[in-house]
């Protein structure tokens, strides 16, 4: 008979808060820079030199706490993690052990996940996120290998979820829903693409309602949401088909081979005395009074979900919309501008999704380097909604927009685009396509009701696209007979 399994997932995702500074020295905290431009003593653990705590690192990670519903340690101590790679430079790491800085959160997961199918709705519970400080990173060229430390000391949350996912899509969800809460808060960027968020996935197996954890592995190194899918998905099938063909699993430490499509034995896992961790010597404790985190959860930033539900209430947008649209805090900002320069915001929304989004994929430039502006799209729905224009004008003003920057308005009047609304002059095409067109008229008359989109098309084609499409409609129809 066959075992009827079920997978139990754990997330530890990593990710670089967002100062102007490093974790404990003043070398800039920068992407791109040449390698080993951006480092120091401190950072580069030269004998001698001392950590100075980062103040707005702290901030940002008591804020990045209370967002995800987590108690903030009233103290909380660093720790040095020792082992040897060559990318740690001091060969030990700063980081919190025993006190971290805030515990026992969670972040609410519901919707639809990365295959479309819908998911429960839950929360799923956060064990903890503590700080520390970045390792440098190993690069490979055609020449050979190099380390380059300017990440060495960047500022870095880890956040540690409990055990409380159950499928691929569960992870995805919950890490789509951290980056959002990660944005939103201030914290991070989270740009994966320039290391600013990345995750390890821990996956194991049991049978169906069994209270016990199977043997737990871990899959380093995630660089994308997809990827990190695409691993669950795959392990839970390969620890099935081990357990199914006699074998046993093994705590092993795995890597992903994403063009391959399959996991591969990296070491054996590890274990906390492994790292032989003890107090931090050159850093005081991190303390806080009542009073004091009381301050920083009044100043806290709407969350993204309380965004979304305030966007289908306020504005009239379906769940979906609201999702999309909440999907990058750029996205969001930029549609609140939008929306309030709108008589209708429910339209904004709908070329943003539809248009906007669109435009910008295809072209690959971000929200922030969009030459339309907010008040710009407003302009153009509002034109749309006063009947100066019709949709199918609005598409072409909307690609020279984006090309250029320049207003609607200023379009529309220079390439004499304004809808032609006036009866007599739209009854003048209607006319003149019904009598260039008696074959068709015929077929309408014999019962062929649908020739009439035909009529509508060419009015639509003979006016340049400018004439009212709803009064076309109306005059086909009533000509027509």
């Amino acid at each position: 008979m066959a075992v009827n399994y079920e997978a139990v997932i754990g997330l530890e995702a990593h990710v670089q808060v967002r100062t102007k500074s490093k974790m404990f020295c003043s070398c800039p905290n920068h992407f791109g820079a040449e390698p080993n431009t951006q480092t120091c003593p401190v950072c580069m653990g030269m004998p001698g030199v001392l950590p100075t705590l980062n103040r707005e690192a702290v901030n940002k990670a008591v804020v990045a706490g209370l967002m995800c519903g987590c108690e903030i340690s009233k103290r909380s101590k660093f720790d040095r993690k020792n082992y040897f790679y060559p990318d740690l430079v001091k060969n030990y790491q700063i980081t919190q052990y025993d006190q971290p800085i805030c515990k026992n959160g969670k972040i609410h997961i519901c919707g639809t996940g990365f295959s479309g199918a819908p998911l429960a709705d839950k929360y799923i519970g956060m064990t903890r996120i503590h700080m520390e400080e970045d390792p440098g990173k190993s690069f490979h060229t055609a020449n050979g290998s190099g380390l380059d430390y300017n990440r060495s000391g960047v500022p870095l949350l880890e956040i540690v979820s409990e055990p409380d996912m159950r499928s691929a899509d569960e992870a995805y969800a919950y890490l789509t829903a951290l980056k959002q809460i990660m944005q939103y808060a201030d914290v991070s960027d989270c740009d994966m693409e320039k290391g600013q968020m990345r995750c390890d996935v821990n996956v194991s197996i049991r049978e169906r309602g069994a209270k016990e954890f199977g043997v737990k592995v871990e899959i380093k190194n995630l660089n994308s949401f997809r990827a990190a899918h695409r691993a669950v998905t795959y392990e839970i099938k390969r620890q099935i088909l081990v357990l199914e063909s006699g074998g046993t699993i093994t705590q092993d430490t795995r890597g992903w081979n994403d063009e391959a499509g399959e996991s591969y034995v990296m070491r054996t896992k590890e274990n906390a005395h492994d790292y032989r961790y003890f107090p931090e010597p050159d850093l005081l404790p991190v303390v806080f009074t009542d009073e004091e985190i009381e301050e920083y959860r009044k100043n806290l930033p709407e969350l993204p979900e309380v965004r979304r539900e305030r966007y289908v209430q306020d504005y009239g947008l379906t769940p979906y919309d609201a999702q999309i649209i909440t999907m990058e805090r750029g996205y969001a900002a930029y549609f609140e501008k939008a929306a309030a320069k709108s008589a209708v915001p429910k339209l904004v929304a709908n070329w943003f999704i539809t248009d906007l989004l669109r435009l910008l994929n295809e072209n690959s430039v971000d929200i922030a380097d969009c030459k339309i502006a907010p008040e710009q799209l407003a302009a153009l729905v509002d034109l749309i909604q006063a009947g100066t224009i019709n949709g199918k004008t609005a598409k072409t003003v909307f690609e020279d927009m984006f090309q250029t920057g320049e207003n609607p308005g200023d379009i529309v009047k220079a390439k004499g685009l304004v809808q032609v609304s006036d009866e007599s002059a739209v009854a003048a095409f209607v006319d003149q396509v019904i009598a260039n067109n008696p074959a068709q008229v015929e077929q309408y008359k014999s019962g062929k009701a649908n020739v009439i989109q035909f009529f509508i098309g060419q009015t639509m084609k003979l006016s340049k696209g400018k004439a009212n499409p709803q009064l076309v409609q109306k005059l086909v129809k009533e000509r027509l007979g």
